[in-house]
């Protein structure tokens, strides 16, 4: 390694050059990198903005990047821009990739990551749904905000809402399941594909019982336009949306950090679109979809858990 990298850099533990013999041509191995899809879509979205950088290949499965720049420059220079991105990167997504300094040496490549905040906020989402179910079913307002909502009906907005629903029907999440495990298995992410698939399944089993036990009737306040069977209680089409499509949502903003309020945004409007869907078709009653809601978020926690302790167990080995 050169002397003059290592000079201003010993106490660098997010950067470490490993290979700078050629001029203009450098290989360094960054802090978090390995195994993490999501910091190697961000390294290469902002380094394809340098301009002083001419080529460069980032490897997740290695940890290592490789650049091409400017001869007149010093790796110094480049492993500052590294450091600086890897930063941003921990502010942006809330995420420590300092590594343990002390133990062993297999300890100093364990990447420490922080507990997500989006549990914590998962967890009272289901909390204030099941109050509100509760509440709903206390004083019966179950028949008097369908009774609301049916005053919305259109011919045009019933065209819409059908539509809508359609995206919430098992056979329809099955099927986009099923592709998305295809790609994830393509890529190499077979964890991944596993979970979502045992998600998928779980949770149409889980709705299954639910429904068989409980066996509550469904309103019959007006005319369906669509054909439904199996009980009511608790809605199938907003549990399994937001199992499925949060679950997804998911993956693909770690794999697109850089897309992730958009994605998130797209995917809420769209559980919460089906959910509405099954109020104003008249098919369930308000707290069916709520329930349906907070079983959704339980399993969809319990799935987001089970992705973080793989990559903390990738990022050990």
């Amino acid at each position: 390694m050169n002397a003059d990298l290592n000079n201003g850099y010993e106490r660098n533990i997010l950067i470490e050059a490993i290979h700078t013999a050629v001029k203009g041509r450098a290989r360094y191995k960054v802090s978090g990198l390995k195994h993490s899809q999501s910091l190697k879509n961000y390294l290469v979205s902002r380094l394809s903005q340098e301009k002083i950088i001419g080529q460069f290949q980032v490897n997740n499965l290695t940890g290592n990047v490789l650049v091409i720049f400017n001869r007149d420059l010093s790796p110094n220079a480049i492993a500052l821009i590294l450091q600086n991105i890897v930063l941003d990167y921990t502010k942006k997504f809330n995420k420590l990739l300092i590594p343990k300094l002390d133990i062993s040496e297999k300890a100093k490549n364990l990447p420490i990551y922080t507990v997500n905040n989006h549990l914590i906020e998962l967890s009272g989402a289901i909390f204030s749904l099941a109050l509100c179910s509760a509440l709903l079913h206390r004083y019966g307002l179950d028949r008097s905000i369908l009774l609301a909502i049916q005053k919305l009906h259109t011919p045009l907005l019933d065209r819409v809402i059908v539509g809508i629903t359609f995206f919430g029907e098992p056979l329809v999440l099955l099927l986009i399941s099923l592709g998305v495990e295809i790609n994830l298995l393509y890529d190499d992410r077979r964890w991944q594909a596993t979970t979502l698939g045992i998600a998928t399944s779980g949770a149409m089993v889980l709705m299954a019982l639910l429904k068989l036990l409980f066996g509550r009737a469904r309103p019959t306040l007006w005319k369906w336009i669509i054909n439904v069977g199996h009980p009511s209680f608790p809605s199938g089409h907003a549990m399994l949306s937001l199992v499925v499509y949060g679950l997804i949502a998911y993956l693909f903003a770690k794999q697109y950090p850089q897309w992730q309020k958009q994605i998130f945004t797209l995917t809420a409007i769209l559980i919460l679109a089906i959910g509405f869907s099954r109020l104003y078709l008249g098919v369930h009653w308000p707290t069916d979809v709520f329930v349906g809601y907070a079983v959704g978020l339980l399993c969809l926690a319990t799935c987001i858990i089970t992705l973080q302790l793989e990559q903390k167990y990738l990022a050990s080995r």
